[in-house]
């Protein structure tokens, strides 16, 4: 092959390379102003950076708004535990049941349900931070552990 037909074939190769290149460059801009009349392309970027102002305090207000809605979030009931058990031995079934119920930091109270044959008796005790100042049950306590394992915060 002459010296000629080489350089001819590179700057055909270059050519092609160019083509390519020029035709991706035209593709993103015909992408970029479609469905823009002649001369509304710099009021349709004007709209996107303003856009993008708009969507940057939006995004700062919907944090602050979440770690509101976080802080709030732990006076809701979070953790439940539910026991049931037969005070009665062998007779009858589990018909009695201790249920804690806990916010987020861990007050809430526990509900015992005490079934026996002639009556029902039913006890609360307060709780706060986990513990109640009045002697829990077994059943109370296992209630309680049960509930406090949901979620750990």
């Amino acid at each position: 092959m002459s010296g000629q037909a080489i350089l001819l074939v590179i700057i055909v190769l270059w050519l092609i390379g160019l083509s390519l290149i020029f035709y991706w460059i035209l593709r993103h801009y015909l992408r970029l102003v479609k469905g823009v009349k002649e001369g509304n392309l710099k009021k349709i970027l004007d709209n996107i950076v303003d856009l993008s102002g708009k969507n940057r305090k939006d995004i700062i207000r919907l944090e602050k708004e979440l770690v509101s809605f976080k802080e709030v979030s732990k006076l809701f009931v979070q953790k439940v535990g539910l026991v049931r058990f037969n005070p009665l031995g062998d007779f009858g079934g589990e018909h009695s049941f201790s249920l804690a119920i806990l916010d987020g930091e861990n007050h809430g109270f526990v509900i015992t349900s005490i079934h026996a044959r002639e009556r029902t008796r039913v006890y609360i005790k307060p709780v706060k931070d986990g513990k109640s100042r009045y002697k829990l049950s077994n059943e109370e306590e296992k209630a309680l552990r049960e509930a406090q394992e949901i979620i750990k915060t």
